[in-house]
């Protein structure tokens, strides 16, 4: 493949595929390759027990790009929603459980003055996350202004801010770089209705609820869309490998080529300008442009080589945070499980445990230390309750982010790797009592074994920590926030590029804007 114009993609996960396809209808000749035998990197559907699938790390779409999803015409090639717009059910073992969705609160102990201020919080949060959100189509202003037109992007940042209106704007900069229980802590005085406000600011993340950025992050995961909604929870038919499903399709109708079981070895250097890949078993590809959809350590550091760039870009990304705390547990049941207080017709919700603000900080503070939570913090689905597809009938597949599981663990995961499944069924256990019972298979993935089962340096599924000195222009690192490498023809699209992770794939469009010579 040497023809002119052409280009190959490392990586067909969700950005990977939305650049190569923005590449080919802009009349570039594109070809992905692939090292697993399916598309989708981290989020794909796959087997873990015999007749049970499940999204195998991301399991709920709130961040796809809807401009994306309409331009792509992904509903065409097979992607639906099981259930969209769900509902947060804020689980405690002393009380009744709360129901959160839209700015209002049902059931549990909540103060009537916390049932007012949560609905202009919400519409607060929701209108500084629109600011965000309005980022995460354009390409990182630079740091360095060379002229009028480099400082446009950074003069459209700051209007977006200032149109917030003197009061909101004030606000927007007091509270964007706080930490999130300082937030809650002046707002409401409820401490279940605290806990889980609190869980979307640390989720993902290496952060507490005391850790500064926490409130970004929490504004950053309400600043995407699923099924038209802004800051939508939703649950794809087939699990998340549908998106990515319908992305291939998109991507071969626009004439991209796919070729998996593709593993990339080395990007090849001739002349100090990428010139192709060399992929396992030694056959050499060339093209014009190489982009990879890899995290930034493992495309700069172990694909390209540190030998290819400057000392002090090197360092910098050898020390680009980007360390998982965040486990992922599957559950293969014989029976829908009960949880203490809620009713079968909201187990089908998000479910998260996260009781109080003390709860997670208590949670968070081992994996300071090297250890596991022995009490974690969980978002649980049971996505089967809307799409008996996952399942065979009238069995069930649940499915839980788990917080914290830091992949430095001390001593290391193969021992401990029982130890923490145990912990983690001791505490679904106290909201769902009998759901031991009920388990005929358990998959538990560490950073670690997302690390070494989709390629993603330390395990850490946004590829590089969700923080300001980590953000935009910032992102994955000083000069390389703008998607072109310091090496001529090497591009990045991936999740450790601007915008950040989640499946949304805008730094993937981005990327293609930047190749295709648009901003």
């Amino acid at each position: 493949m040497t023809e002119h114009n052409s280009v190959i993609v490392i990586g067909a996960g969700h950005n990977g595929l939305v650049c190569a396809t923005d590449l080919a209808r802009g009349g570039r000749k594109v070809r992905v390759l692939e090292a697993a035998t399916q598309a989708g990197g981290a989020a794909v559907t796959r087997e873990f027990a015999p007749g049970f699938r499940v999204s195998s790390v991301a399991h709920l779409l709130h961040l796809l790009d809807a401009g994306i999803e309409r331009d792509l015409g992904l509903a065409r090639y097979g992607l639906v929603y099981a259930k969209s717009a769900l509902r947060t059910i804020a689980l405690s073992i002393q009380k009744p459980p709360l129901v959160l969705g839209d700015g209002d609160v049902q059931g549990g102990e909540v103060l009537a003055a916390d049932r007012t201020a949560l609905r202009a919080h919400a519409a607060r949060m929701r209108k500084f996350a629109r600011v965000i959100a309005r980022q995460h189509g354009r390409v990182p202003p630079r740091l360095k202004f060379d002229s009028w037109r480099d400082a446009l992007p950074a003069a459209a940042v700051a209007l977006d801010i200032r149109l917030l209106g003197r009061r909101d704007m004030q606000e927007f900069l007091r509270v964007a770089t706080m930490n999130i229980f300082d937030v809650l802590e002046e707002q409401f005085e409820s401490p279940q209705l605290k806990g889980a406000l609190a869980i979307d600011g640390v989720l993902g993340t290496r952060l507490g609820p005391r850790s500064g950025n926490s409130v970004y992050a929490a504004l950053y995961r309400q600043s995407g869309s699923a099924a038209g909604r802004a800051g939508a929870l939703s649950l794809p038919r087939g699990g998340m490998g549908a998106v990515t499903n319908a992305l291939v399709g998109a991507a071969r109708a626009a004439g991209v080529e796919m070729r998996f079981d593709a593993r990339v070895e080395e990007i090849v250097v001739n002349n100090g300008r990428a010139t192709g890949v060399r992929l396992q078993g030694g056959e050499v590809l060339s093209a014009d442009v190489i982009v990879s959809n890899a995290d930034p350590k493992t495309t700069l550091l172990r694909l390209l080589g540190a030998r290819h760039l400057e000392a002090e870009f090197a360092r910098s990304v050898h020390h680009l945070r980007a360390q998982g705390t965040a486990a992922k547990l599957h559950l293969a049941l014989a029976g829908v499980p009960q949880f203490r207080g809620v009713a079968a017709d909201l187990l089908g919700e998000r479910l998260v445990i996260a009781p109080d603000l003390d709860y997670i900080e208590q949670a968070f503070n081992p994996a300071k230390y090297g250890e596991y939570s022995p009490n974690p913090v969980m978002e649980i689905t049971l996505p089967t309750l809307h799409d008996a597809s996952l399942a065979p009938a009238g069995r069930h597949v649940l499915s839980a982010i788990v917080q914290y599981a830091p992949y430095d663990l001390k001593g290391g995961w193969a021992d401990a790797k029982p130890r923490f499944l145990e912990a983690i069924m001791a505490t679904l256990e106290q909201h769902a009592p009998g759901i031991g019972a009920l388990v005929q298979h358990a998959e538990l993935l560490t950073p670690l074994d997302i690390e070494q089962q989709f390629g993603i340096s330390g395990g850490h599924w946004h590829h590089g920590e969700l923080a300001l000195d980590q953000f935009m222009m910032l992102r994955p690192v000083a000069g390389a926030a703008q998607y072109a490498m310091p090496v001529a023809g090497l591009y990045l699209c991936g999740a450790g590029c601007h915008p950040g992770g989640g499946v949304m794939g805008s730094a993937g469009r981005n990327a293609a804007r930047v190749i295709l010579g648009g901003r």
